[in-house]
């Protein structure tokens, strides 16, 4: 999402046509007979851009009379729509999913079909099913006001360590029992952290390859190679996007988790510095508007400790993996930025941190004034 910008364009898609597309894929999925119908294709607001994200419901002929499916379609987005990473791994994502629904201890949505054919929709995509739920918006961010924001402090600390519980749990699936390896990324590095910091570092070099380079990420960067942990730990499945956003609750609990097209495997503290420092984010976007946001909610050293209660494992170097959240954070930023650009809402700066919104908190990061002393 995009701090200053209450309403970022997302993609360029026609919704009928879409529908009409989708409805004539189903008649070839659905059984013979089945003549699916879907009235309506609709995008969801107030949460991210990273990839395309269709709501729809489909009415079709069943044994013993008529049978209506809640649906969400999840695509890569097209290249035309200057996407905010580089390639979208839809097979990945599905082969994820299902190995974390048959595992049986995370939350997530069912999937169903998979189609590699961009010819269908115009890019590849999967469907699953729609979990009933809330999320904590994006726009404006839960931190401004909403359920979230008027839940009880007991209401919203269930809602932290019953997340935190999901993320260990996540973390406790097998990872050789599970085949989890096409999570590696294929890319230099001795270890696992390695590489997702290879990554990550490919990931900067494709934004900043239109000539316009960010001083604070390189500084990030620099930083976090002078102060890497002393040991990674245990290798798990991360989820990535490990945000309250990406999540959907009934009450206050996970419902499902959702978009996993950041998973990888890498050390616990991915999963925990990006959950924390997603929500310091927000809370400081209310800070600056003159908001008091919710700063008791969500702090590492919260998350750290319920994530010990659930897992048993003690959270090491979250100083490290909370900056690390917030240069990834940052190369986002600077992507949607483009994204911004490219839709004709937003303009190039002469500050080329301008477009960062964190970037003084990242910054205080780096020199160290940042962490309390």
């Amino acid at each position: 999402m995009d701090a200053h910008d209450p309403n970022p364009k997302r993609s360029s898609r026609d919704p009928e046509q879409t529908r009409r597309q989708l409805e004539q894929w189903l008649g070839e999925k659905l059984p013979a007979g089945a003549a699916p119908r879907v009235p309506e294709v609709r995008t969801p607001s107030g949460s991210g851009m990273s990839s395309e994200t269709l709501l729809f419901e489909v009415t079709h002929r069943a044994e013993g009379g008529e049978r209506r499916l809640p649906l969400v379609g999840r695509l890569a987005p097209d290249a035309a729509d200057c996407p905010v990473f580089p390639s979208y791994d839809l097979d990945s994502q599905f082969r994820l999913l299902r190995l974390i629904a048959e595992d049986g201890s995370v939350p997530v949505p069912g999937v169903r079909w998979q189609e590699a054919d961009a010819a269908v929709l115009g890019t590849p995509f999967f469907v699953m099913d729609r979990v009933d739920g809330r999320v904590p918006p994006d726009l404006p961010p839960y931190v401004f006001a909403g359920w979230v924001f008027d839940a009880s402090p007991a209401e919203r600390t269930t809602l932290q360590d019953a997340t935190v519980d999901a993320i260990a749990a996540l973390h406790a699936i097998d990872l050789k029992a599970a085949d989890a390896a096409f999570l590696e990324f294929p890319l230099p590095g001795a270890t696992p952290m390695r590489r997702h910091f290879e990554n990550q570092r490919r990931f900067y070099d494709w934004v900043r390859a239109d000539g316009h380079a960010h001083p604070v990420l390189e500084s990030a960067f620099s930083w976090l190679e002078d102060h890497w942990p002393k040991d990674e730990g245990e290798a798990v499945i991360s989820w990535g996007d490990s945000r309250i956003g990406n999540v959907l609750y009934d009450g206050f609990r996970p419902a499902a988790l959702l978009d996993w097209e950041m998973a990888a495997i890498g050390p616990r503290e991915l999963d925990l510095g990006w959950l924390a420092f997603m929500h310091r984010f927000f809370q400081d976007i209310a800070v600056g508007a003159g908001l008091p946001g919710l700063p008791d909610f969500l702090r590492l050293e919260d998350v750290a400790s319920s994530y010990e209660r659930a897992s048993g494992r003690t959270p090491r170097d979250l100083d490290f993996y909370f900056t690390y959240a917030a240069l990834r954070h940052g190369i986002i930023m600077a992507r949607i930025h483009r994204r911004m650009v490219h839709f004709g809402q937003s303009e190039w700066s002469d500050d080329p941190d301008g477009m960062i919104p964190h970037r003084d908190a990242l910054q205080r990061m780096i020199d160290g004034s940042f962490w309390p002393s």
